[in-house]
């Protein structure tokens, strides 16, 4: 993919404002475990949240290059928590935005793309989370209202969402009994529990119960049992910039650990100077530059229209080597810190945390090679 004179204008203007408004705070926040809602003002006001939406919608239609660059700047604060509340709306919106009424798109996404609303996506169950077609959320019709029962689980800005695009068995067993409704922060019979987590400590997680909570029929998403292709399609963008993230902190990683490789002393000269460690560094490397050429190579092939089930599998792929590179990464930067890898302040500490969660969400390791043999044909 190749960056232009105006992806270069935009990247400047996401690093000042990383710079003034986010990472002489973010440690704090990520201690509080929350950060400011007036955020989302400030970051709208710049575009960072409408990228890629429809203008009539209040976005700005742009290549995937821009939401390329958004990550890559947003993830120089060493945040992965505040990446992912701060833009929760981009895995929320667009099933809405693809398959929502004209009345259903002007009520929810000028407003959240404003930054005035936040929006966030709800598929996971106790029950179950990669195998969405076994969701047991239900939602049966009563009089001009849905009726829902049911409970998600760690549903990022599942506390502070003004609207949840929440997945719901409207009918039978399997993928085609599913839908999809745009449920309100408000709406009664839901209850909204904190929980805890090892990462991301200032995006919000939560457990959602539904207990005859009803949500007008009108707020249905798209066609009655059409909600799991819907799901399926959104997952696509959800995993590219995840692995866009992934490779975003793993370079947040490596620089952290050069910059302290060449002021760190260890008998009489520059930890940089020791071979051991400039082959550490240069491993990390080594993983960047491949997952970087991977991940442009793909997200050209998008913007090209060309995502067919090749392109599937390389995604699923991807987002399996991007997160490996972004572990691998966050291991030798708090190896070669030392002690001060492990104190929390730092960003490879901060990010060493937040691996996990990234390798999981959208999809595990373990899914995502499933998904990829079943794309290329590859088994039974």
């Amino acid at each position: 993919m190749k960056f232009s004179a105006e992806h270069q204008a935009f990247r400047d203007s996401v690093r000042t404002f990383v710079e003034r408004e986010i990472a002489p705070h973010v440690n704090e926040w990520d201690e509080a475990g929350s950060f400011p809602r007036a955020l989302y003002h400030q970051a709208a006001a710049i575009g960072l949240l409408g990228i890629g939406y429809p203008e009539a919608l209040g976005g700005t239609p742009a290549d995937t290059g821009y939401r390329l660059v958004a990550t890559e700047e947003i993830a120089r604060a060493g945040s992965g928590g505040l990446m992912a509340g701060l833009f929760s709306h981009n895995i929320g919106l667009p099933p809405i935005v693809a398959q929502g009424s004209a009345a259903l798109q002007q009520r929810i996404v000028p407003a959240v793309l404003a930054g005035e609303r936040i929006s966030a996506l709800a598929i996971t169950e106790p029950s179950g989370g990669s195998d969405v077609a076994r969701l047991r959320t239900t939602a049966r019709l009563d009089g001009d209202h849905w009726v829902v029962n049911g409970e998600k689980v760690f549903i990022t800005s599942g506390l502070s969402a003004d609207w949840l695009t929440v997945a719901v068995r409207t009918g039978g067993p399997g993928p085609g009994g599913i839908s999809l409704l745009a449920v309100p922060g408000n709406a009664p019979g839901l209850a909204r529990t904190p929980l805890q987590k090892m990462g991301w400590w200032c995006s919000d997680t939560a457990l959602l119960r539904f207990e005859g909570c009803r949500v007008p029929a009108d707020h249905l998403i798209g066609e009655l049992h059409g909600g799991f292709r819907t799901i399926m399609e959104n997952f696509n963008g959800e995993r590219l910039m995840l692995a866009a993230g992934a490779l975003a902190f793993a370079e947040v990683c490596h620089d952290e650990a050069l910059d302290w490789a060449r002021q760190r002393q260890a008998f009489g000269v520059p930890l940089v100077a020791h071979q051991v460690l400039r082959h550490k560094l240069m491993d990390m490397r080594m993983r960047l530059e491949s997952t970087r050429h991977w991940l442009h190579a793909l997200a050209q092939q998008l913007d090209e229209g060309d995502t067919g089930a090749a392109w599937v599998a390389q995604l699923c792929l991807l987002k399996n080597h991007a997160t490996q590179t972004m572990q691998f990464c966050a291991d030798q930067a708090v190896q070669i810190l030392g002690g001060m890898g492990y104190m929390r302040g730092t960003k490879s500490e901060r990010i060493y945390r937040e691996v996990k969660v990234m390798m999981i969400g959208g999809g595990t390791e373990e899914v995502m090679k499933e998904l990829a043999a079943r794309q290329l044909g590859v088994g039974a």
